[in-house]
């Protein structure tokens, strides 16, 4: 009886296996912080989490960078740094990463992606620009200038969102702007003007890069707006899928 109760758990495993859904992507959710800590970090997280599973796709999360060598970034299609900050890479973490885009893999920016690595060229090139400064959280008018991305097929022209809206500096004239604020619609704080930009992609050193300045405050985590757009750039970065 033993022997075939046995049987039928082994039974029951294998069939478990054999019906477990086949991951699409692999990804690396990265929120360490050496500056500001951003209070969203633990539901960010979360929703990516919960986004994986729902997805269909492999999320490991760590704030510890020793997870940047060729060894263990070769595991991920895409490098999600979730509200970092500060100088989080040392030399050869920094190299790693580096070899990791160069191989033709992804890397996701969220909000202050951009506030971190302000020594680093060849980041800033990548990222896509440098965090400037920021008003008061507001409501504004976005306004999607590119609905031919997977990050945006799903958003009106106009969209209004509630969030900490960055401004920014230092801006890589090779991004490909996806949405940009309407500054005549809230009071901002040094502005970028006309040509303010708050979500963008680009093809990079062999790579593929997407960032959305938005996801400042928890409640953006709850949003499956906002959310559709985080995963349509999260796939964008990962599998580098045709969209036009």
């Amino acid at each position: 009886m033993n022997l075939k109760r046995a049987i039928l758990a082994l039974g029951l495993i294998f069939s478990v296996i054999l019906i477990a859904p086949a991951q699409q992507f692999k990804a690396l959710v990265f929120s360490k912080t050496a500056g500001f800590r951003h209070q969203s970090i633990p539901e960010a997280v979360a929703a990516l989490k919960k986004m994986g599973k729902t997805e269909v796709f492999s999320v490991y999360t760590t704030e510890d960078a020793s997870e940047f060598t060729d060894e263990k970034l070769a595991k991920y299609d895409v490098v999600i740094l979730t509200t970092t900050t500060g100088t989080i890479f040392n030399d050869e973490q920094k190299a790693a990463f580096q070899r990791f885009v160069q191989s033709g893999k992804g890397v996701v920016g969220i909000h202050s992606a951009t506030d971190t690595e302000y020594q680093w060229p060849w980041y800033n090139d990548m990222i896509g620009a440098y965090f400037l400064s920021h008003p008061a959280q507001q409501t504004l008018r976005l306004e999607v200038v590119d609905q031919n991305h997977p990050s945006t097929w799903h958003l009106p022209k106009n969209w209004m969102f509630t969030d900490e809206l960055y401004e920014f500096k230092d801006i890589n004239p090779d991004i490909k702007v996806l949405i940009k604020a309407d500054e005549s619609t809230y009071k901002v704080a040094r502005g970028n003007g006309d040509n303010h930009p708050m979500a963008w992609y680009h093809e990079f050193d062999g790579g593929r890069v997407f960032y959305t300045a938005l996801g400042h405050v928890e409640a953006a985590w709850e949003d499956p707006v906002f959310l559709k757009h985080v995963y349509g750039g999260i796939w964008y970065a990962a599998t580098g899928h045709p969209f036009k």
